[in-house]
């Protein structure tokens, strides 16, 4: 019996992140976004997931949407699919709901969908815990636990289920934030739900821990050692987070919590810049770049610092990456590693392997970075 994939792609799902639009709800944002120049890339993530399943073409079918909503991607692949939901306009939150529904009255086995946090609370809204879900992470922000790390981490949780391996089924809470205060600075995120997910953990994140770090004593020597160690006539982007943001506070400079700012000689040159911004400040420069992890995730990239492209990230150069965080929050981690999730499979392998991470004055740490292919 063919396995019966249920596929829905939110094409404009993190369309706000490289422009520093910090999300893409709602129709407005979405157009501005790519008025700045973004480019969709739900389908590209929703390709690394898919690619995965290339073997087993004989032994399922995709059932999807129409269009940039999953029919181009999967057909293109050569996956045997069958359209189940027409859209006529501009895809909104209506159309992955009706899709969402469509899917389950034809009895899926899964429903592998491709957004972020706001996807994850349309199809919550549609299907709450009665068909097992799997998202594939292409948003701004993705604070549910209904996600694969990765896309082609998404691709492998699906291959156990059509290979037929013992896949336990759990209860993850879907979560999302107001994107107006997120553009001021401030995180109010809230529980919508909850849906059933493939638990594996391998491949399954964690809820995002949300707050701030608490112990200040601890963030103030990793950001007087980062400030020490700066050099002059150095550009140094400065990522999002709180440990970052004490960075910034060591130097006496207003900072962007959740956006991506640059820095010279300790002053501030750039607040909440945008991915082509960052490239054209920092082209044929020096530069250093200060991240640091999302609590209870591991995420270095692709999660709420889309700013940082590959481009960029290239330029830069893996040896001037300075990871900064606290030791709480790495053995938050239980051991597991590090993960980038860039969208750019060569380069998410170029970084894979130890890092060192600034976790207070002259004390570092060697962590595993990687990510699930």
């Amino acid at each position: 019996m063919a396995f019966k994939l249920g596929l829905i792609v939110n094409p404009v799902a993190g369309l706000g992140g490289s422009v520093a639009l910090k999300g893409s709800d709602g129709a407005d944002t979405a157009a501005k976004a790519i008025k700045l120049g973004a480019q969709p890339k739900a389908n590209l993530r929703t390709q690394a997931a898919l690619e995965v399943l290339t073997p087993y073409q004989n032994q399922l079918t995709v059932y999807t949407a129409n269009g940039a909503m999953g029919e181009h991607t999967a057909k293109e692949l050569g996956f045997t699919t069958e359209v189940i939901y027409y859209s006529e306009h501009v895809t909104t939150s209506v159309d992955t709901e009706q899709a969402a529904k469509a899917l389950l009255e034809l009895g899926v086995d899964l429903i592998l969908f491709a957004g972020g946090d706001g996807t994850a609370r349309n199809i919550c809204h549609a299907v709450e815990d009665n068909v097992p879900v799997l998202g594939i992470p292409a948003g701004c922000k993705i604070h549910s636990g209904v996600y694969a790390i990765t896309p082609k981490a998404a691709g492998r949780v699906v291959e156990m289920l059509v290979k037929g391996e013992l896949v336990t089924l759990g209860d993850a809470d879907v979560m999302d934030i107001d994107e107006d205060a997120f553009r001021q600075g401030t995180v109010k995120a809230k529980r919508y739900g909850e849906m059933q997910v493939p638990s594996e953990v391998r491949y399954v994140q964690a809820v995002k821990n949300g707050g701030k770090e608490t112990d200040e004593l601890v963030l103030a020597d990793i950001a007087a050692h980062v400030v020490s160690e700066m050099e002059e006539d150095t550009l140094y982007i400065m990522g999002s987070g709180s440990t970052v943001e004490a960075v910034m506070q060591e130097m006496g400079l207003e900072n962007t919590l959740l956006g991506v700012d640059l820095v010279e000689d300790q002053q501030l040159i750039g607040r909440d810049l945008t991915a082509q911004k960052l490239l054209e400040l920092t082209k044929n420069r020096k530069t250093k770049l200060v991240i640091t992890l999302i609590g209870g995730q591991g995420h270095i990239f692709g999660r709420g610092n889309q700013q940082l492209s590959p481009a960029l990230i290239r330029a830069v150069g893996t040896h001037n990456i300075i990871v900064v965080a606290t030791k709480t929050k790495l053995q938050a981690l239980n051991g597991r590693p590090l993960i980038s999730d860039t969208g750019d499979t060569e380069l998410d392998d170029e970084l894979s392997g130890y890092i060192r991470v600034t976790s207070g004055f002259n004390d570092h740490i060697m962590y595993a970075v990687g990510h699930q292919d």
